[in-house]
């Protein structure tokens, strides 16, 4: 599970806005702002859920979920040790691999 919240740190470590996570996810705009407005849990299909999730670890995010192992013990988000240098390198996508990852 993912919370609003942590969709939101997520996006601001890559330093993206939604229009680029929409992009490089598949999902749509208002989709993500309805996710990102939500109470507690993102609610949402699984279909779009997964792509927002494999979007974000493709770029080198981890969700960290309640219970996980971390400093805090608390829910969070963080970067792999490992960031690839294009967002669609991961999956051969020629078309995705052309949008740079932030911090490039």
């Amino acid at each position: 599970m993912m919370t609003a919240a942590q969709l939101r740190a997520a996006r601001a470590l890559l330093g993206i806005d939604q229009r680029t996570l929409a992009e490089w996810s598949g999902v749509s705009v208002p989709t993500i702002q309805r996710m990102e407005a939500s109470d507690g849990v993102v609610r949402g299909t699984v279909d779009s859920l997964t792509k927002l999730i494999g979007a974000l670890q493709v770029a080198g995010v981890q969700l960290i979920g309640e219970k996980e192992i971390s400093e805090g013990g608390g829910r969070g988000v963080r970067l792999s040790a490992e960031v690839p240098r294009r967002r669609g390198a991961a999956r051969g996508d020629s078309a995705r691999a052309k949008t740079p990852v932030p911090g490039e």
